[in-house]
This record gives C-alpha cells, structure tokens and sequence, in this order.
C-alpha cells in the first residue's frame, strides 16, 4: 500500500480547509440575503428617522482596507454627524486617512438617542450584509480597519489580517467590543486567523447574538 508523504498530506489537508470554508462562504451569501431581505423594513425606518434628525444622507460609504489589501467602501448608516452641515448625493463617501481612533463613550457628534441606539445594537452595521452579499466581507472575521490604523495598531501583522475576509463580527467583538485596546483586539484578530474552524466560526456567530441583543461595550 503507498504511503503519502508529509507534503502530500499537508496538500490534501489544505485543498480540504480551502473548501471547507467555500462552503462556508456560499451559505453565508446566502443566509446574508434573507437577512438583509428581513432587516429591510428595519433599514427603511432607521433611514427615514436618521434623515429627519440630520439632514444628511442616511447613509455613509467609509474607505477601509478590505481582503488582501483591497479598497473596501464600507457602507453603515450615518449615527454622527455636526450642527449644520449638510451633503448631498445617497451616500456620503468618508475617506479619513488619519483614521478615526478608539470610540469614545460621549462624543458629541453622537448628536441623538436614536444614533446612540443604533450604534449599542449595531443597526448601523447592518447595511455590510450586502458586502457579505457580494463577497467582499465574511459574517465573521476581523473588522474592516483604515489603513492607518493597520500601520499604527498592527504593523508586521496586518498582511496576516488581510488573509482572510473581514467580517461583520469577530473575535473581539465578542469579546468585549470597544473596552478592549487595539493590542488586545490585535491579539484575538490573529488567534482568529491563525486557529479558525467551522466550529469556531458557528461559535462566534451564536455569542453575537445575545451581545448585539445587550448593546453592551458598544457606544
């Protein structure tokens, strides 16, 4: 009987991950479109009130860095915005090349409670469903993050990130969310990339629930 070398069998066990995780990747295109099919009515209502109250485009388009060190315009619903500005256009393209920072629990642009609500629950979130739809992002993996921040909060670790598709949840968001440091978020991003499984995946995406659920850490 032939004995397969270690090359051979280390080949097969990647072929084996790799479509593993595009079945992964074609359930969740799917599950994504009858998530944004039943977040829609949601969607509308929280378009029409934020427009209302800023009058602004609801919506936003922030340039992140997305898989393997594409542009990623990342679309969210507009939760901030300053006293007598106005744009023009649907969506309001945000190219922040300083990056925007650690999220402060009372920051001013943060100007109503309906955005308050919005950002604790991760409705703004809700419109990278369609990146999802598309393939440019993953229901689960690393935020999307600014090329600045990459440099400054990563370093030699940030090609690794960009490996695999950034996602709607992960790791730390589950972890803590926005109480937790760039350096421990570095951490948890790269034990995601380094140690995923289906079942770690599966896992993830059950704890999301409840924490979107609470809003807590998230301001």
């Amino acid at each position: 009987m032939p004995v397969l070398g270690s090359t051979q069998v280390f080949r097969q066990t990647a072929e084996e991950r790799n479509i593993r995780w595009q079945i992964v990747a074609a359930f969740e295109r799917a599950a994504a479109v009858l998530l944004f099919a039943a977040a829609l009515p949601l969607l509308v209502v929280s378009c029409l009130v934020i427009g209302l109250q800023s009058r602004r485009s609801p919506w936003i388009a922030h340039k992140r860095v997305g898989w393997r060190g594409s542009a990623l315009w990342m679309l969210k619903l507009r939760t901030m915005w300053d006293k007598g500005e106005r744009s023009n256009g649907w969506i309001e393209y945000i190219d922040d090349s300083d990056g925007p920072g650690l999220k402060r629990r009372d920051d001013p642009r943060v100007a109503s409670s309906f955005a308050q609500f919005c950002r604790r629950h991760s409705i703004d979130e809700l419109p990278q469903l369609w990146h999802v739809i598309r393939g440019e992002m993953s229901l689960v993996g690393p935020r999307p993050m600014m090329l600045a921040e990459l440099r400054r909060y990563y370093g030699a670790d940030a090609q690794e990130i960009l490996q695999v598709r950034p996602g709607l949840a992960g790791l730390w968001q589950t972890s803590g969310r926005n109480r937790l440091t760039y350096s421990e978020r570095r951490q948890l991003d790269l034990q995601w990339v380094r140690e995923r499984t289906v079942g770690m995946y599966a896992s993830i995406l059950l704890r999301t629930i409840p924490e979107v659920w609470r809003g807590e850490n998230s301001w």
